[in-house]
Formats: structure tokens, sequence, C-alpha cells
């Protein structure tokens, strides 16, 4: 059966669920699916409005699950979000950076950059969002991300038309064709967040470690690598940590001493961000200098004293 034919008869609920199922972080495009549904719009198999409307609607229910999920659980609901995008390098500090600039604002663009559809929501509900304020933007992100397949439909469904023609002609081979593309689509994400993560292999230190190292005095030089929007949400800190500014590496590079070791810490997934910050310290020359497994959590989860402010 083709996807037209499936649109046709199943129609506003094949693009709900698929536009649901995408939202929510499976891998399977909503895009094609909207394409299609508007081409059939323009010949008028489907109502417009109500396409729209489905489109927003599912849109609005994904988001708002994410949303109470980040208000609900805040950084373990971050955590889980950025275990499930196929984009680790677009995630939580990244769309808090766009946060901290951007506000609100940042959800409306969100639907086109990686990472961003479920991080975004998840992060406005961690930082206490109003809900009327999350779905008036939300909307505005919903209507500008279902505009361009919807009305690409509808503008080329003559070409559209062509193509699942075309795909029609190739009878249950279509189905196989699809699912390839679908499944190579998936793979090379993988690969690509593999490829991450192996950038990101070096040595940890454990929390065990690190306390045993305050506690004989070593005086490490530790730093809390989180962004502002993540230390606003928690303001817990390891004691004596002192706050990264990655604008000012340089400076910070030319303060360490040789014979000190070096910890970073974040709240990241897999240690990301401190991962990052630790390698572009380790190409500027210094020696010593280690991710903190488990990150702050880690720390506190194990009853190590934390300090605000």
């Amino acid at each position: 059966m083709s996807l037209v034919s499936v649109i046709g008869e199943e129609g506003l609920l094949l693009v709900f669920v698929n536009i649901l199922l995408q939202q929510l972080g499976v891998p399977i495009p909503a895009e094609p699916t909207l394409i299609v549904a508007g081409s059939l719009a323009a010949r008028g198999l489907l109502p417009l409005h109500r396409l729209v409307g489905v489109a927003w609607l599912a849109v609005l229910v994904a988001d708002s699950t994410w949303c109470w999920m980040g208000r609900r659980y805040g950084d373990k609901a971050l955590r889980a979000v950025c275990k499930l995008t196929l984009s680790p390098d677009s995630c939580v500090r990244t769309t808090e950076q766009a946060f901290s600039r951007w506000g609100l604002k940042s959800l409306t663009v969100a639907k086109f950059i990686p990472g961003f559809p479920m991080v975004a929501p998840a992060l406005a509900g961690a930082m206490r969002t109003k809900w009327s304020s999350f779905l008036f933007f939300d909307l505005v992100a919903a209507v500008l991300w279902s505009s361009l397949p919807i009305g690409a439909g509808l503008i080329f469904y003559r070409q559209v038309d062509q193509v699942t023609a075309a795909l029609a002609r190739l009878g249950g081979w279509a189905g196989i064709v699809l699912g390839i593309v679908l499944a190579a689509f998936v793979v090379w994400k993988w690969v690509q967040r593999r490829r991450f993560y192996r950038s990101l292999r070096m040595a940890r230190i454990s929390i065990d470690e690190l306390k045993r190292l305050i506690d004989a005095g070593a005086n490490p030089v530790l730093f809390d690598v989180r962004t502002e929007t993540s230390r606003q949400r928690d303001p817990q800190r390891i004691p004596g940590a002192i706050v990264f500014d990655i604008s000012q590496v340089d400076a910070v590079v030319a303060e360490l001493s040789g014979e000190r070791e070096v910890i970073l810490y974040c709240n990241c997934p897999s240690e990301a961000s401190a991962a990052r910050i630790a390698r572009l310290l380790m190409d500027r020359g210094v020696r010593s200098v280690r991710p903190l497994a488990g990150g702050l959590q880690a720390w506190i989860d194990a009853g190590f004293t934390a300090e605000t402010g």
C-alpha cells in the first residue's frame, strides 16, 4: 500500500500519530507525510484547515509532555532527553545557551535545529516557565515548522504526484526502498553520535578519588563548567569550585599551575560538556586535566557536601 493511499484512507489520524511520535523522539520523520498530505489537500482530498489543526495539536501535545517532564523531573528529564536524541552535540548546553540569550523566543526556531525539538520544551519546563507563555511560543513554533512541508505539498503537488506515482510503480519494492532510506538515516545519525562520544573519550576521575584528593590537601583546581542557566536551576556546587567562563579560556590557561590537577564537572550525559572543555584545555597545553565521572549529580548522590552561592 502506497503512502498516498494510506494517508488518503487514514488521513488526519496518521498525520497526528506520525508527528506525535517524531516530536516525542522516535526517529520517524513526519515531513514526508506532511508534504504528501499537503498535496492531497491541494486536490481537495483532505480538508486543509483540519490538516493544519491536527499538525499543530500533535506538536503541542508532544512538547507539553516534554515540558511537564522537565517541570516534574528537572535535570533528570534533560539527561533522559539527551540519551534519546541522535544529536547529542546539539543537546542541553547549546539549548541552554540559546535560552539564556533569547528566552522562550528560542522555541520558535527549535524545530529547525537538530536536537532542539525535545530538549527545548523539557528545558522550558525545568526553568518553570509559565504554561501560557510556553504554549504561545510553542504554537508559533508549530505554525512555522508545519507550514513548510504542508506548503511545499500545496505548491508542488504535481511533482509530488509524479514521485508517488513512480513509487507506486515499484509496488512492494517502494516500502523496502523507503525502509532502507529510513534505516540509513538512523544509522548515519547513530554513527555521528558514536563518533561524537569517541572524540570525548579520556580518563575520568571518580567522585571518591576527587574526595580523597580534597581530604589529602592536594588542592586540585575545580571548575564548574555548567551554563549560567543550569547553575540558576541548581545553585549547588562542589565546595571550592570556580565558575568556568569559556570566553576567558586563554586567561584561565595562563593562570593554571602545571603541578595542580584540574578537574571539570557538569551535569551532562557522559560528561559531554566537561570532556569537551577538558579537550580544549589539553589542546592549549594543560597536561593534568580530567572530567568528573557522573558530574555534580554523582557527587550529591554520594552524600558529599555541596555548597551554594
